[in-house]
């Protein structure tokens, strides 16, 4: 099923605003826009190809308050009235000078997605899936999940009036559990990891007329995460940054952040500059950086083993290409330990006040990390993605953060007590 607004481009194929077709990212090789992820002559990913766009900061600017201003540069129908989405995006570029000063840095950012609709950067990729599943005649839309894109495809499914059916690993964070459920649809929980949960929804796919985001709709749903890249250049005043650092999972958001910086400086919206662009993954699945390390181009499955879930994917999918990028752009991926996750989340809430989930526990230890190491200057100007909210991920702190006292109801107490503690030598 296709749309009127679909036109012929000069490859043949349909055209959706400036996309014209899907490209194998191995072989090079074109397919219609239509459900399709692997190449038939090499196996490869695909992902969108477009034509020359022309787009100028004011026509950005006077676009809507969401990440639709960006529009013109995704595969999606141009004004598409009616669109039944969230309208996530634009979310908050937030200068960290407490959290630089601790760190002994110059000049932080923290692009912070919490503050999308259901909480996390996934509800950007939902939106570009969901308009290309409605575009496709879907009426299930469905996904492989870790937690943060269950809850987005059931907010969005729930909200432009389709089914949803979520895939998850039953051993998920009980908040991602219930911040899924309440959407209604249908949450299966499958008693393996991601990589159990990803092969099953491949089958799936395979067998039910359903738009799986991560699936069938992948080389759609990817594209989204360019908005996050096209934001902080827009939010910085129409530069891009030194160096930005990524949590990575399958790798797409790494990817696709500098795709967006590219695609930015080609269209002449910000000047051309060197940037870095670093990973950050939990050492309990840390396949990527792993393979960064021993000087791989191909990254060696594991089995995850870390309070980091939402990062927990075993064989990630765009690895290759986060190694390329980082490589390219002389950035580095690497991990850290569960411990420095925790610490990560607590010193970006005691320093900015941003209450991160896990994922971005792992971008400020490893931010900390690299600057230990030499490996980024102090002085460099970094974003800092930050791509989840803390309250999903309550369990990987609450050990730690408990009440300061417990006592009865009398000052005599709250006295003695707060005397005894020496809690900041305040009177």
């Amino acid at each position: 099923m296709s749309i009127s607004t679909v036109v012929p481009s000069s490859t043949g194929a349909a055209s959706i605003g400036s996309a014209h077709a899907l490209k194998c990212r191995e072989c090079g090789a074109h397919y219609p826009l239509d459900a399709s992820y692997a190449c038939l002559e090499c196996f490869g990913p695909l992902e969108v190809a477009y034509e020359r766009s022309t787009v100028t900061r004011e026509q950005i600017e006077s676009g809507p308050q969401s990440m639709w201003r960006y529009e013109a540069l995704l595969p999606v129908v141009p004004g598409a009235a009616g669109r039944p989405g969230l309208n996530p995006g634009l979310t908050k570029l937030v200068r960290a000078d407490n959290l630089a000063a601790a760190l002994g840095a110059k000049a932080v950012w923290v692009k912070d997605d919490s503050g999308n609709p259901t909480h996390s950067f996934k509800d950007r990729v939902v939106a570009v899936a969901l308009e290309n599943a409605r575009r496709l005649g879907y009426e299930t839309i469905a996904c492989a999940s870790t937690g943060n894109l269950a809850n987005a495809v059931a907010a969005a499914a729930a909200r432009a009036g389709l089914t949803s059916v979520v895939f998850v690993p039953s051993n998920l964070e009980a908040g991602k559990i219930v911040t899924t459920a309440v959407y209604g649809g249908t949450l299966v929980a499958i008693d393996g990891n991601y990589d159990d949960v990803n092969r099953l929804c491949t089958e799936v796919a395979a067998q039910r007329d359903w738009g799986f985001v991560n699936v069938n709709l992948r080389p759609y749903y990817a594209e989204g995460s360019k908005t996050v890249g096209y934001e902080i250049a827009e939010q910085l005043g129409w530069r891009l940054p030194d160096a930005v650092i990524s949590p990575v999972a399958s790798g797409s958001l790494l990817t696709k952040v500098d795709k967006a910086f590219r695609e930015f400086t080609e269209l002449g919206l910000v000047a051309e500059r060197p940037y870095r662009v670093f990973g950050a993954q939990a050492t309990g699945c840390s396949p990527v950086s792993q393979a960064f390390r021993a000087g791989q181009d191909f990254c060696t499955p594991v089995k995850p083993n870390t309070i980091a879930k939402s990062l927990a994917i075993g064989n990630p999918a765009d690895g290759p290409y986060a190694l390329d990028v980082a490589r390219r752009t002389g950035g580095a991926i690497a991990d850290v330990t569960d411990d420095e996750v925790v610490e990560g989340i607590t010193l970006l809430a005691r320093t900015e006040g941003i209450f991160a989930e896990t994922a971005g526990g792992v971008v400020v230890a490893t931010y900390r990390k690299l600057l230990r190491e030499g490996l980024i200057d102090p002085d460099a100007e970094v974003v800092l993605l930050n791509t989840g909210d803390g309250l999903k991920t309550l369990d990987a702190v609450a050990p730690t953060c408990q009440p300061t006292m417990t006592i009865t109801p009398s000052y005599a107490a709250f006295d003695a007590a707060y005397d005894a503690i020496n809690i900041g030598g305040a009177a």
